[in-house]
């Protein structure tokens, strides 16, 4: 049975908050739908047919270090600070971000807002498939876009370079979380992006981001989520790291550790696009 979600503007809403909600004035709504490069799906032209009514869209691919190799890299705050700007988005809003397949590409960006410095965002539980299940208003219709200033925080200790990471796995300070599927952390499945080496970090637990979601694409309920991770291994006395494929169901994770009210947690970028691409940096095979 699906749970109810326990409304909180800082973390995650329903569907029927954001209904609530959604004519006030100091409300903006994010579409941060993305698709892994193999789905061959373009989420602007999705959008541009489809979305939730005043919603403007938020490139991952593009709000991102473009001087980087990896990929939707976290961007210079300016650049930041710039793209959000022109979205109309600013100090005093109320965020709300989901995406078209339930729960996944949006935690990558309350995750970056987060860094940023603005807490006033949460992820749409059950995103645009809940949402227009339930009969919900949608439009092709673009939002009329006023300029509003935004200020930033940059919260450092949330975000992990390899350098930090290869330290936590070493020193086991931290546990480190791998959102990817079983069979991509044991290393028996090979990863989308090519020349990578397949396996995981040494000492990560993993957590597949599946397993903190209910079969609605909800979030499980805060004594779930800390079955979830518990079941796997994770110490929940350490500070956590998550990591992924390339950072985006990393932050599924951090807002599933969010949820439960552990904030002593991080997210390794560069994720395996990074950690997998160097021979010098150790991979362990298997269930450990």
């Amino acid at each position: 049975m699906t749970q109810t979600t326990q409304d909180d503007p800082r973390t995650l809403v329903s569907t029927e908050w954001l209904a609530a909600h959604l004519k006030d004035a100091d409300l903006r709504i994010l579409d941060a739908s993305w698709f892994l490069p193999t789905e061959n799906r373009d989420p602007r032209a999705d959008f541009a047919a489809n979305h939730i009514p005043g919603a403007r869209f938020f490139d991952i691919d593009e709000v991102a270090d473009l001087r980087s190799d990896l990929p939707h890299m976290l961007p210079p705050v300016e650049k930041f600070l710039s793209r959000v700007r022109a979205l109309g988005v600013g100090d005093g809003h109320q965020i709300v971000v989901y995406d078209s397949k339930g729960l996944f590409s949006a935690a990558r960006v309350w995750w970056m807002f987060k860094v940023f410095g603005h807490d006033q965002i949460a992820v749409l539980d059950g995103g645009l498939p809940k949402w227009t299940a339930e009969g919900r208003p949608t439009t092709d219709a673009d939002p009329v876009i006023r300029d509003r200033h935004m200020l930033a925080d940059v919260r450092h200790h949330m975000v992990k370079d390899v350098t930090e990471v290869a330290r936590a796995s070493k020193l086991r300070d931290y546990d480190i979380v791998d959102a990817r599927t079983a069979e991509r952390f044991r290393g028996d499945a090979p990863e989308p992006r090519e020349g990578l080496r397949a396996g995981h970090i040494p000492g990560a637990k993993n957590v597949p981001f599946s397993t903190v979601l209910n079969a609605d694409g909800t979030m499980k309920s805060a004594d779930d989520l800390r079955s979830v991770f518990t079941a796997a291994g994770v110490d929940l006395s350490k500070p956590v790291i998550t990591t992924c494929g390339s950072g985006v169901t990393a932050a599924v994770l951090c807002l599933a550790l969010e949820r439960m009210g552990k904030t002593d947690h991080a997210l390794y970028d560069g994720s395996w696009s990074e950690w997998g691409m160097f021979a010098d940096l150790p991979i362990a095979t298997g269930d450990e």
